[in-house]
Parts: structure tokens; sequence; C-alpha cells
């Protein structure tokens, strides 16, 4: 409602109604309209501010979709990570550890985690907060996995330092010339004899190569036995100290003999066929403690490491079995 206003006449006694001039009714529309622009624009911005322009809001969508999508593939980068962790700890518990006599790391110590603290509350309440969630977890499982590798590898160079001479005595190489893996034929494990045709467990590796091909002692020893036994036919056993024994078997003949000290790499028989085989080989074993073990790990310094991979999955495979 518009206001009125009113002036008292002192000569009539009376009210007379007062109309606003030009100026004022100016003054007035001016201030009204002023008054509706800053309500209006006072309105826009806290709508801004709570909603969101329709521009801000696509690129908050695209912003979160980039997101989401940076994080799936660091979740599967974080898996990668962790199988080329898995395979550094195989090598350290089955060959590094191994060959210093050393027990692994117990899977208690590399597998502990955070049970009992919820460290991921704060992530619960965020959008796509399973991946978020699930890709931390990685991130700190593998930050814990390599914090405890680092250490077993000190321990590995403090072994070394301790044990040069051991490692002289430790079979490191292969019984025979091998450097492209042809002459990998069989591994270590169970598998069909090519005789009995029955599963049995094979204790070495065998290496495929024509008769009169040089073996090699793989570490510093004792020649234990150099004779013909039924079944390994020509044999030679190596007493290498610290545990660890080698036997060369189906040999074609030996140019040692029990009691003589043999090193590293010096030949010690030439190969054959002789005894229970299919066709000239070496089969050889490794044995610690009297026990046979896969002697694939023991190859570290003949092979390089995408050698030694490659190894290992040939000797898995089998191959062609000679004994």
């Amino acid at each position: 409602m518009r206001n009125v206003y009113y002036k008292y006449n002192e000569k009539t006694k009376t009210y007379v109604r007062v109309y606003p001039n030009l100026r004022s009714r100016l003054l007035t529309y001016l201030r009204n309209a002023l008054m509706f622009v800053l309500l209006g624009a006072s309105g826009y911005f806290i709508s801004l501010l709570i909603l969101g322009t329709p521009e801000s809001a696509d690129d908050l969508r695209t912003e979160n979709a980039r997101l989401l999508s940076q994080y799936v593939v660091l979740s599967q980068r974080m898996d990668e990570a962790m199988a080329v962790m898995e395979d550094i700890r195989q090598r350290d518990d089955n060959l590094y550890r191994v060959m210093f006599m050393a027990d692994p790391v117990s899977g208690d110590v590399r597998n502990a985690n955070y049970a009992g603290t919820n460290r991921y509350e704060e992530y619960e309440d965020m959008d796509n907060a399973e991946l978020v969630i699930a890709t931390t977890q990685k991130l700190d499982v593998l930050s814990r996995q390599l914090y405890i590798q680092s250490q077993s590898f000190d321990e590995i160079v403090e072994f070394y330092r301790n044990h040069e001479d051991m490692l002289s005595h430790l079979p490191a190489i292969q019984p025979v010339a091998n450097k492209d893996l042809k002459r990998t034929a069989s591994g270590y494990g169970y598998r069909i004899h090519p005789i009995y045709q029955t599963r049995i467990f094979h204790k070495g590796m065998d290496f495929a190569c024509d008769r009169g091909t040089p073996v090699y002692a793989t570490a510093d020893g004792v020649v234990k036995n150099a004779r013909y036994e039924k079944g390994y036919g020509y044999i030679v056993t190596i007493d290498h100290g610290y545990g660890y024994e080698t036997r060369y078997a189906h040999l074609k003949s030996f140019n040692v003999k029990k009691g003589q000290r043999v090193v590293r790499g010096e030949t010690i028989a030439l190969s054959g066929n002789s005894g229970r085989s299919t066709g000239p080989h070496v089969h050889y074993e490794v044995l610690q403690r009297g026990r046979p073990v896969n002697p694939a790990h023991y190859y570290f310094m003949d092979l390089d490491a995408d050698q030694y991979d490659e190894m290992i999955r040939m000797a898995e495979n089998h191959g062609k079995v000679f004994d």
C-alpha cells in the first residue's frame, strides 16, 4: 500500500494531504529499484554458493569421473607392484636365504596388517569409498612388505660379509655349459618315469647333451665318491661342506677320485648314458643336509634374473624325461 502523507494547516485548522514532487518520486523509485536489485543479486550469489552454476556442476562431474579413472588405474598398478613384490619375496625365501641356510622371513611378519584399528574411517563417507579404501589398503600392505624386504636384504648382506668362504662352497653354477638354456631337459619334482611309466619324484634336473660333454663341479669341495651305481650309472658325489652335497649321474667317465679336492668350474667328468637312462644327459642333484632340494634355485652365479626366471619356467614344465 502506498504511503499517504498529511500536513496541518494553521490557518484552516485542518490537515491537508501532501503530494510528493517529481524529485521525491524519482528518489523513491530509485531506492526501491536498488533494493530489488540488491535482493536479487544476493539471492543469486547465495544460490551459487549452495547449488553451484550449471557449468560448475558439469565440471565437477567431469572431475569426479577423471579422479575415479585415475583411482582404477592406480589400483591396477598397485596390483602389478604387489606381483613384483611377491616375486622378490619368493627369491629371497627360496634362493638368497637358502644360500646362507637362513630361515625364511615368517609369514606373520611379512603379512602383518593393521587389524583392530580403523585406519580408513575417514574415507567411508566419500564417493566410491570401496575403491578408495581398497587402493589405500594395497598401498599400506606394499609399504609394509617393502620395509620388511629391505630389512631382509640387510641381513643377507651381513650373511655375505660373514660367509665369504661359504659362498665358494655353495653350488652356484650349472653342471654343464648352458647359457642359452637349451640343454635344460627335465626339472625337479613329480613326473612320469620314462621307463617304468609310473609317477615318481625326480630328485634333480636333467641336462641333455652329447656324450663326452664336460661336466663341472658346481662349487669347491671334496669328492665323496666316484664309482658305478645301479640305476645312476657312473656317478660322482662331492661334499661341499656347510651341509651341501652335489651328485652327477649317468656319466660316460670321471677323472676324479675319492678324497680329491676340487674347485668350482673344474671338469670332473664327461657326460654319457650309463645306468637307467633313455638318452645321453647329465642328471644333477643338490642335497642340503642329506635331503634333495631344487637345483634351479642355485644357479645365481651362472644366470641373470631373466635367465633364472626362464630356467624356473622350463624346469617346472619338466621337459623331456631321461631317467
